[in-house]
């Protein structure tokens, strides 16, 4: 039997990885995790939770704010020395897949920030659905912008807000640990050098089978034409034998990646964030 409600592999590094200047925290890295981590820490609110932290050659004090904001009993630190984005993703499937004390389990990064009290709904909708297999926080904006998301979706409504299928998202996402089991290899291709969206297309088998698509973008946006092919370089006993999966993302978003340019939309994040300011809340030390 689960002992907790949730399991987190949760990656961190000192570097800004993204656009975050015009954000409240600017070029501060280290303030601008601990308002990420505090705001998932309030989002979680009422959930049991266990956290293993890959700190990615990251100096002490980032180790000292998941002992500020979590039970330390239920907190596990480990010290990377720089292994990069794809061996800690690596990391996180590996504890994820080993751990038994949750069924459900959650890929964190150390640059999203949260809506409060809002965690628990994604759990709830990914355990209440058989048709849910993974869970994405971050309702992303290139999703009404590029023609590469374009598709027919389905719309569902669960706990006062709407739900929508995705093609792709980030590498931040919530599924239950047996699918996490059955789809590990899949995910482990991002290590080869993949796109994150190559291996989530691979998944959701959207646009894989398009060639009349393909063709138009290769002059339009060729950087799409690289994430097919890639998509079908590393992943293709997945698009052509496994099974396709669902990804779901709430309306709107429980959370958004903090790159300045593709904030989920509608929701003013960065008066959240000064509000956190503001009050004094997030005070690294």
């Amino acid at each position: 039997m689960s002992t907790f409600d949730l399991a987190i592999a949760y990656r961190i590094c000192p570097k800004l990885a993204h656009a975050a200047s015009t954000l409240p925290f600017g070029d501060d890295k280290l303030r601008l995790s601990e308002a990420c981590l505090r705001s998932l820490k309030d989002s979680l609110a009422g959930l049991r939770v266990k956290t293993w932290v890959l700190l990615d050659a990251c100096p002490p004090e980032y180790g000292r704010l998941f002992k500020k904001y979590f039970d330390e009993q239920d907190v596990v630190l480990f010290d990377l020395n720089g292994i990069g984005n794809e061996r800690t993703f690596y990391k996180q499937i590996d504890i994820l897949v080993a751990q038994r004390d949750a069924e459900v389990v959650y890929f964190a990064e150390d640059d999203y920030f949260y809506l409060p009290n809002q965690f628990a709904t994604m759990i709830n909708f990914l355990l209440e659905h058989e048709d849910v297999d993974f869970v994405s926080p971050y309702d992303h904006l290139d999703c009404y912008t590029l023609e590469l998301h374009r598709q027919p979706i389905w719309l569902r409504l669960h706990g006062g807000r709407h739900w929508r299928t995705a093609a792709s998202t980030c590498l931040t996402f919530l599924t239950k640990r047996e699918t996490l089991e059955k789809t590990q290899a899949v995910f482990r291709k991002y290590k080869r050098r993949s796109f994150d969206c190559s291996v989530w297309l691979s998944l959701t088998k959207h646009r894989v089978f398009s060639p009349f698509f393909f063709c138009r973008q290769v002059f339009r946006e060729p950087l799409f034409c690289r994430i097919i092919i890639k998509s079908w370089l590393y992943c293709w006993r997945q698009i052509l034998f496994g099974k396709r999966r669902t990804l779901w993302v709430p309306i709107p978003g429980v959370a958004t990646h903090l790159e300045i340019h593709s904030l989920s939309p509608n929701i003013d994040w960065s008066a959240m964030m000064q509000q956190g300011m503001d009050s004094k809340i997030w005070t690294a030390s």
